[in-house]
């Protein structure tokens, strides 16, 4: 049986992620590491911080923080959001790490001796002032295109440009705010890309038809429009050093490599941590994830589509290109935007709910399920509170948590705190048993198929099932002329709150935990459910001891929507 490696694009170091951050990558990778190690795979799931680049350095400076501290701050904050969400990372850790530095560095240089790596002279923004040359987000200035002042030399946020530093009207140094810019030439390092051209196209070939068409597409436009050369260094000061061994006089310089070329390395870097943490006695075999692992590993990644074409194309290529057999991608999960009232989602201009946000409104479970059931795999989806508040009362708080609290309640007013026996099961709970194994087999088809939404209907339709069975049955109405027929209607619904225990883990792993913990059953180790254990519904023997739990869900009023409103806004900024 093959190991799953499976990681999800690292969250830039550069504040809390907003939700379409979290759907559009790290959840679905945290739901699927769940569910796999659930059906018995041996799964590692790893994921860090992106530290490296110009905004880490541009936001230090405006906290008054040296970039190293900063980051470390920012890293610890962003792991206690991911930890309150439930993300059971295998590691979470840093692009700043030493691991991370000596894999990146021994990438550059086969590149260099494979004749991938070439050293050109360029023309680039200089800033007597600061007493250095300016990257492209150095450099700040007004849009030639739109007028908009503060544009970066990469990019206008206001009318999203592509732009160059020299376009800019009016240019200024990011950081001291001088005007006083020159241009001038200096030396750095390009990656061929063009001369990989045609091994990406190959390996790109012989996986696209697997992956979904998001990431097929955005993969084959960019080989389509050719692969160009790309600089891969940059002049910061927070950043893997160009090695001194290779490149003196560029090391000489303070050269660093650039954000894009060391990130797809940490996720290999990361691993290393991960088996260098350890636990005295422990021993984790890192390389054994990445190295001469085709045959051995099952790797799937999972990111939005503004991240594809650097690990379906860029990444690929450093790694065809460093000769070695490292691990590559064999699935690309990929996922379109989540909107907020069909504007977009801006860390910059604090619009739209953030997962810190979010975690103070509602515990992570309200969000976790949401999230999955609207995935906006197929196109856009777009976040709303009157969706939100309506998903909520309907799937969780009634389809779920209601017929957790009632079956319960009601067994323990009429029968005491022990699961009743009753009667022999009959045909109702013959076609449940049957109606609850093919769901649970359409459950487990979806999720495998990382279909994520589809996933979260079958299980939806799972609870579905235990309602409908106890509105045909009516324990209420049978207990006043047959008590065993509702002692046994009762006990086939705690099976089937134990099966939503289980199986629910994935999306919902807090109210899985209380369903699960509800039950005082002597070895309860099951981690899923088969399909016969599913047409019986006998996991749970009469006599058992069970408590009533709190509210799993709470409803969400018109009061609530209406403070959610007022605080974040009900639809998104103008254009």
């Amino acid at each position: 049986m093959a190991r799953h490696l499976i990681t999800s694009a690292l969250p830039y170091i550069n504040g809390i992620k907003h939700l379409g951050n979290m759907v559009g990558s790290m959840l679905p990778a945290d739901v699927y590491s769940r569910y796999m190690r659930q059906r018995g795979h041996e799964v590692l799931y790893i994921c860090a911080t992106d530290e490296h680049g110009t905004p880490a350095e541009l936001a230090a400076k405006e906290q008054g923080l040296p970039v190293d501290t900063f980051c470390a701050q920012a890293h610890d904050a962003q792991k206690a959001v991911y930890d309150g969400f439930n993300l059971a990372f295998d590691h979470f850790g840093r692009s700043s790490s030493p691991q991370n530095v000596e894999i990146t560095q021994h990438f550059a240089r086969r590149l260099n001796e494979n004749g991938f790596i070439e050293e050109r002279s360029i023309r680039q923004v200089y800033s007597p002032a600061d007493g250095r040359f300016l990257p492209d987000r150095y450099v700040e200035g007004t849009c030639p295109h739109c007028g908009y002042d503060k544009a970066r030399g990469d990019q206008c946020e206001n009318c999203t440009r592509v732009l160059d530093p020299t376009d800019l009207l009016d240019p200024r140094s990011a950081i001291s705010g001088s005007t006083d810019l020159e241009v001038r030439e200096t030396k750095h390092l390009f990656l061929l890309q063009s001369k990989l051209q045609h091994e990406v196209e190959e390996w790109v070939a012989r996986h696209e038809e697997e992956w979904p068409h998001l990431a097929a597409s955005i993969a084959r436009k960019w080989l389509t429009e050719g692969l160009h050369d790309r600089s891969i260094t940059r002049d910061l000061d927070w950043g893997v050093p160009v090695p001194a061994d290779t490149w003196p006089e560029l090391a000489a310089e303070g050269k660093v490599f650039y954000v894009w070329f060391d990130a797809p390395i940490e996720y290999i870097a990361a691993t290393k941590e991960w088996a260098d943490s350890a636990p005295e006695g422990e021993t984790r075999d890192w390389k054994s994830w990445w190295y001469e692992a085709d045959d051995t590993v099952r790797y799937t990644e999972f990111m939005a589509k503004d991240n594809v074409p650097f690990h379906t194309v860029m990444f690929p290529a450093t790694q065809l290109g460093v000769r070695e057999p490292w691990k590559k991608v064999d699935y690309v999960k990929a996922f379109n935007w989540l909107t907020y009232y069909g504007g977009k989602f801006s860390t910059s201009q604090k619009r739209g709910v953030f997962t810190d946000q979010a975690l103070d409104v509602l515990p992570a479970d309200y969000w976790r399920y949401f999230l999955i059931a609207n995935a906006p795999e197929s196109d856009d989806s777009s976040f709303t509170w009157e969706h939100f508040t309506a998903t909520v009362n309907k799937d969780l708080a009634d389809t779920l948590g209601n017929f957790v609290n009632r079956v319960l309640s009601f067994s323990k007013k009429r029968f005491g705190e022990e699961v009743p026996a009753g009667g022999e099961p009959g045909e109702a709970e013959t076609r449940l048993g049957e109606e609850i194994a093919g769901l649970l087999a359409e459950y487990e088809s979806q999720m495998e198929a990382k279909q994520f939404r589809k996933a979260a209907a079958a299980l939806r339709a799972l609870w579905s099932a235990g309602n409908s069975y106890l509105e045909e049955k009516a324990p209420w109405l049978e207990i006043k002329t047959d008590k065993d027929a509702a002692a046994l209607t009762l006990r086939t619904a705690m099976n089937l709150i134990r099966l939503y225990a289980v199986v629910s883990e994935p999306l919902i792993p807090t109210a899985a935990a209380a369903m699960r913990q509800t039950f005082s059953l002597a070895d309860d180790t099951a981690s899923w459910v088969t399909a016969e254990e599913a047409r019986a519904l006998t996991s749970v023997p009469a006599g058992t001891p069970f408590t009533v739990p709190p509210v799993l869900f709470a409803k969400l009023t018109d009061d609530d929507l209406e403070a959610y409103k007022e605080r974040f806004g009900g639809e998104p900024e103008p254009a």
